[in-house]
């Protein structure tokens, strides 16, 4: 492929701005000549006519340009995708000695926009976020398989964005054979990953070292609320008396009990329930926790929601606060994107004060290695988390 096969795009002085920023995005209102092109990989030039570089085309998408790569390189074809996912795969080298489960692409905070893969196993799961990265899908699939020789490739399609992009939402097997549960060992813990139906693209890789970090300080009483498949619990029970794995679901908590079975743990406990409304019950009755995880989900999945969200947040800290033992240790996270740091460590400043409780703060969590978040791009970071310490 030559630059001269390429469609182009001119784009204004504004979009040139925002990508010699760091920011590789470039909005439908700064495109002043769309390409002749369906979606795909397209040249990029800046009003004067100066090429800018290269990018992924979506057509029917408000964010219209992703940049792949800049004017001095060669227009990416099959061997560049096979370069750049070498590339971010390598950086994950340090993390092979302690999980099976990982990402390998974290979309624009790889110079892959769009663009997700995790693996689990032998077995790898991609998103193709955009219509323009979806139009690349055979040379990324080709490259997937000869970089990690994969027994099978599944696209969990089926993320709200692919519909604002004008694609199926759908979950499709790209190649060889991905079976319904995988089996993932995290630092010495066993637990299965459903890529075909599970959240995310089959388990919620990004808190393993946040799973670690609080399963190292667990002790006593322990609780994990928002348990989901048990994560949390699990890595708290090595160390704690008791744990509590706390959900509404109760086929969440039934794979709680099969992986407390899978590692020997009988120290858990699940309990279905709203954990708000259980947490004020234990409040009542005066019961108290040594550990407690505090994992929600996304209560901010758009901007408009932020202020329900913080109320949320900060309700469901104040109760755990108030349930924590004299020296014990919470640790709380949000995955709310729209939720800032400023605002996180807000509201639990907030929720601490009203709780009457004095609390230290003994850590700040952000992403893992294989979920990086890039400076000039506050798309790629979503994930804070806090460790707090009750010094009464």
């Amino acid at each position: 492929m030559s630059a001269a096969d390429l469609a182009v795009a001119r784009v204004s002085r504004r979009g040139v701005t925002r990508w010699r920023q760091g920011h590789p995005w470039i909005y439908r209102s700064d495109v002043e000549r769309r390409p002749s092109a369906p979606a795909g990989v397209v040249a990029v030039t800046g009003p004067d006519g100066v090429p800018q570089g290269y990018a992924l085309w979506s057509p029917a998408s408000e964010i219209a340009l992703r940049r792949l790569a800049g004017p001095e390189e060669a227009p990416p074809d099959a061997a560049w995708w096979h370069a750049r996912l070498a590339a971010a795969m390598a950086r994950r080298a340090p993390l092979g000695g302690h999980t099976t489960a990982l990402r390998l692409v974290h979309g624009e905070g790889d110079g892959l926009p769009s663009l997700v893969v995790d693996r689990y196993d032998d077995c790898l799961v991609v998103q193709l976020l955009s219509a323009g990265v979806d139009a690349c899908r055979p040379a990324i699939v080709d490259a997937l398989q000869a970089l990690t020789g994969c027994a099978g490739i599944l696209a969990r399609n089926d993320p709200a964005t692919r519909a604002r992009e004008g694609l199926p939402r759908e979950v499709t097997l790209l190649a060889g054979a991905v079976p319904r549960t995988i089996e993932v060992v995290e630092h010495g813990i066993r637990y299965l990953a459903a890529p075909w139906d599970g959240q995310k693209t089959g388990a919620f890789l990004d808190q393993r070292e946040n799973r670690v970090l609080i399963g190292e300080r667990a002790r006593g009483a322990a609780l994990d609320c928002f348990a989901y498949h048990g994560s949390f619990a699990l890595h708290l029970a090595r160390r704690a008396d008791t744990v509590v794995a706390l959900d509404s679901s109760a086929a969440a908590l039934a794979r709680v009990d099969e992986h407390a079975a899978r590692n020997g743990l009988d120290n858990i406990t699940a309990v279905e329930g709203d954990a708000f409304e259980q947490l004020r019950q234990w409040g009542r009755e005066g019961r108290r926790f040594d550990t407690i995880v505090v994992d929600p989900p996304a209560f901010a999945k758009h901007k408009a929601a932020l202020e329900g969200a913080w109320r949320g947040y900060k309700d469901i800290n104040l109760q755990a606060m108030r349930l924590l033992a004299p020296g014990g240790t919470l640790f709380t996270a949000s995955c709310s994107f729209h939720l800032s740091r400023a605002h996180f460590l807000a509201l639990l400043q907030e929720a601490g004060a009203d709780s009457g409780r004095v609390l230290a703060l003994r850590a700040l969590t952000g992403q893992p290695l294989d979920h990086p978040e890039l400076l000039t791009v506050p798309e790629t970071g979503y994930l804070k988390g806090a460790l707090l310490e009750a010094q009464d």
